[in-house]
């Protein structure tokens, strides 16, 4: 469906600046991705941070020519931009939403609760779509932006709705409640997740249950409704409870769960009718959704067969796109296991942020269950892939084999085709990927799981997994305590803290930080070469690395006047003037910089060449993370503040002045100045321990078990005998080393590693690609198990306490030889 930008300015009530009555087919909210300019509507959002109108110049020059604006633009700057201005630009998208939705009378399903959310909604997807055309949330979309956005892909082909919603603080359900007008309300349960912006568990329950003032009925847990009935009443007479539990009471009567090695056979009870149905899970949380689904599925008048006969093809909801290394300079983006439009927009948005400028391939299979018409549908699929500048497309499947030839009709994009999946593998030439970005995605029978591991870089079993989406959260963390004129600049030095530089830096790039900062020349000219343009500052810039850096426009640290003399030197050579540079200031550190004492001398000697431009002036704290160490800390504030003051009155301009690190910019911060410099924070290590902020694990450093031994008493293990055994034990040896990062002093029982949930201590001497643990006390462990070295239950702080060294010293030693693996959920 479509408005014309007409329609939409009299539904929010705009003062509009209309040159041209266009139309409007996509909602945006990101500067970043702008795919269809023309028909795009742009909200300039304002948020703690970021003001969404200083990206509307930027727009422009994109092609997108409609705008929701809250505060008064020179109209003159941008002559054939419409601009419909509003009290609020958040505001006007949900009004957009919430008049979208009500132009559709189909069942909706609302889903509320404190977890289980976007599980019940894709398996709800997974075990309806044969009888509906089903319009979902994508991903977690359940926010007061992510709703609106959600509700926008409705449209009168569907039959099915089902959408999420999540709240953090009182009054946001009831916005929520206004866009979605759920018919069905889901609960899924009621837990300890998000409770901070409530006062207790009875308010967040009272709040999430606005969701459905206007349903029908609302489904949900017979214990998150014990003694809480009357809430529901208070809601609408006219409103029908129905829960699901084991007591007589419930109108979906739990009879037996009976829990095997593999799967769970659930008999319900429900209108005096019998449905048992069998699931391939046996976790608690699973059992719960999946009878959750049930009820709704028996809501819904699905006969207890086709039920019956679904659950038992249930399969796991897969949350994150995994981005591998591969053969030949490759990476591998793997979303295997779902092909629909709304899922296949995400996965190209993950494409184009992690191409960095090269060559984008799409392994693509038929589309199954979309509700539209074939010709429709791969005419959208032509479309998404074009737009997003996908170069080769490789599809597999009869349809798409067929219909998105038709769909590109004479488009340069290189196309090939195969009729099955086992073709492909059989016939395609895989050397001839080269240097380029794959995104490998299919519906789930078409087992593009056996593709990936043929296009992936063969590497041993220990593997780092980086959560993209962590990073981001802890990038969000800090940038809710720094002013709102302070600068960011990410330090992505020693490969990004053992987690891969380009592609950390390439969603460092992509969230706007302002400045990289690298430890040498060569780093920076690596992220250049993966398509990184945001500035970067080198730490240590060596008189060799010169030309490099110039060809490179990377802006070196200048800490001595030998080197500011060599630099000097070099770009007289090249005729080059006012280059970018970084100084140092000499405040305590004792390691670089310029002292105090000849700030004079510096400032006369810049004066008298014209080959610099000062971008910034930092300096290092000593001991920001520790309190006893505060009274130093703020004796070099004190130099650092007269020397940089003395340096800009001699210079005559205004530059960054920055010295504040992960800690200083929460522990002290007074010190933010215009820019700080997170480092370890990003990861998420609060080496200052504040507990200030909600930090992730980015990183998880995970193995295998390579074999079991069984030994008697008395019987040692490793080189020198050093680890002996004094019971019948179970010793397990997995892939990891000390030539892959493992400190050799966790030997004899230092160190632990964590299976199935438990902690198996390090028996021996750590081997140089090989460690064994005890896992005598730990039952069910089996050769191939998978384990973890460090992550979020046994956090990298605890590996180095035991290590008697620092998380940095852990996470940069991670060997290059252990494959790093990027997904985002």
């Amino acid at each position: 469906m479509s408005y014309s930008i007409s329609h939409i300015a009299s539904i929010i009530d705009a003062e509009s600046t209309i040159v041209s009555d266009v139309t409007v087919e996509h909602l945006l909210l990101d500067s970043r991705k702008v795919y269809s300019p023309s028909t795009s509507l742009f909200f300039a959002i304002k948020s703690q941070r970021r003001d969404g109108h200083q990206f509307i110049a930027e727009l422009y020059k994109k092609g997108v020519r409609n705008f929701v604006i809250s505060e008064a633009i020179d109209a003159s700057l941008y002559p054939e931009a419409n601009f419909l201005l509003v009290d609020n630009a958040l505001v006007a998208l949900q009004q957009i939403a919430a008049d979208h939705r009500q132009q559709f009378n189909i069942p909706v399903i609302g889903i509320s609760g404190s977890n289980g959310k976007t599980v019940v909604k894709e398996w709800l997807y997974q075990l309806l779509q044969e009888n509906y055309n089903i319009v979902r949330s994508p991903k977690s979309y359940n926010s007061q932006i992510g709703v609106p956005l959600s509700i926008w892909q409705m449209n009168e082909q569907h039959t099915l709705a089902i959408f999420e919603a999540g709240i953090s603080e009182q009054g946001e359900m009831l916005r929520l409640e206004r866009i979605i007008k759920p018919t069905i309300g889901v609960l899924t349960n009621i837990g300890e997740a998000h409770s901070d912006g409530f006062n207790d568990e009875e308010h967040k329950f009272r709040e999430k249950l606005v969701l459905f003032k206007n349903s029908e009925v609302i489904i949900g847990r017979e214990i998150d409704f014990t003694g809480r009935k009357d809430i529901v009443e208070m809601l609408g007479e006219n409103i029908v409870l129905k829960t699901w539990g084991h007591g007589e009471d419930n109108n979906f009567l739990i009879k037996t769960i009976d829990k095997g090695v593999s799967e769970t056979a659930i008999e319900i009870e429900f209108d005096n009718s019998t449905v048992s149905i069998t699931i391939p899970f046996t976790d608690d949380a699973s059992v719960e959704n999946a009878i959750t689904c049930a009820a709704i599925m028996l809501q819904l008048g699905i006969g207890a067969d086709i039920i019956e006969r679904r659950m038992k093809n249930l399969h796991p909801v897969n949350m994150r796109l995994e981005l591998k290394k591969g053969t030949n300079n490759c990476s591998i983006i793997n979303d295997s296991y779902s092909a629909d439009l709304s899922s296949l927009n995400i996965a190209l948005n993950f494409l184009v942020n992690q191409s960095a400028g090269t060559k984008k391939t799409v392994i693509l299979s038929d589309f199954l269950h979309s509700g539209l018409q074939d010709e429709d549908l791969y005419e959208e699929i032509a479309d998404a892939l074009q737009n997003h500048s996908v170069n080769h497309v490789i599809g597999i499947g009869e349809r798409i084999s067929t219909l998105l030839p038709i769909a590109f009709g004479n488009s340069s994009l290189s196309q090939e085709y195969f009729n099955t999946t086992e073709s492909f593998i059989q016939h395609y030439r895989f050397s001839k990927f080269k240097e380029e970005t794959i995104l490998v995605k299919g519906a789930r029978i078409f087992e593009f799981e056996k593709i990936v591991p043929l296009l992936e870089q063969k590497a041993h079993q220990t593997i780092l997994e980086i959560n993209l989406n962590a990073l981001t959260h802890n990038l969000k963390q800090y940038q809710k305590i720094l002013q709102p004129s302070t600068k960011v600049m990410a330090m992505v030095k020693a490969f990004a803290y053992g987690s891969g530089g380009a592609e950390i830096a390439g969603v460092l790039q992509f969230q706007k930080v302002d400045y990289l900062g690298v430890a040498y020349a060569d780093e920076g000219v690596e992220l250049r070469k993966a398509g990184i343009t945001l500035p970067i500052m080198v730490m240590n810039p060596e008189e060799n690395a010169f030309e490099a850096i110039v060809e490179h426009n990377l802006e070196p640290e200048i800490y001595s006047f030998e080197l500011l003399h060599s630099f000097d030197l070099f770009l007289k050579g090249q005729a080059l003037q006012q280059y970018p540079v970084h100084l140092e200031i000499e405040t305590g550190m004792n390691r670089l910089g310029f002292s105090i004492n000849d700030i004079e001398q510096l400032g006369n000697e810049l004066m008298a060449t014209a080959s610099f431009r000062i971008q910034s002036c930092f300096s290092h704290l000593a001991g920001s993370e520790e309190k006893e160490q505060d009274p130093f800390t703020e004796q070099q504030a004190i130099k650092f503040k007269k020397a940089v003051d003395q340096l800009q009155e001699i210079l005559g301009y205004v530059f960054l002045k920055h010295i504040a690190n992960s800690a200083a910019a929460i522990r002290h911060p007074h010190l933010q100045l215009d820019m700080v410099r997170l480092g370890i924070g990003l990861y998420g290590v609060d080496s200052a321990a504040t507990g200030k902020l909600d930090l992730q694990t980015v990183a998880t450093l995970k193995s295998t078990v390579a074999q079991l031994k069984y030994l008697k008493p008395g019987d040692s293990v490793s080189y020198n005998r050093k680890g002996v055994v004094n019971r019948d034990s179970v010793i397990a040896t997995i892939r990891i080393g000390y030539a892959d990062g493992y400190p050799r002093r966790l030997g004899n029982g230092i160190g632990k590693i964590t299976v199935k949930k438990k902690l198996a201590p390090v028996i021996g001497t750590v081997c140089m690609d090989m460690i064994m643990i005890d896992v005598t006390d730990i039952p069910c462990v089996h050769e191939g198990d998978e384990v973890t070295v460090f992550g979020k239950e046994l956090t990298v702080q605890q590996i180095a306490e035991w290590a008697n060294t620092i998380p940095y010293e852990i996470m940069t030693g991670i060997s290059q030889r252990v494959k790093r693996v990027y997904f985002e959920e």
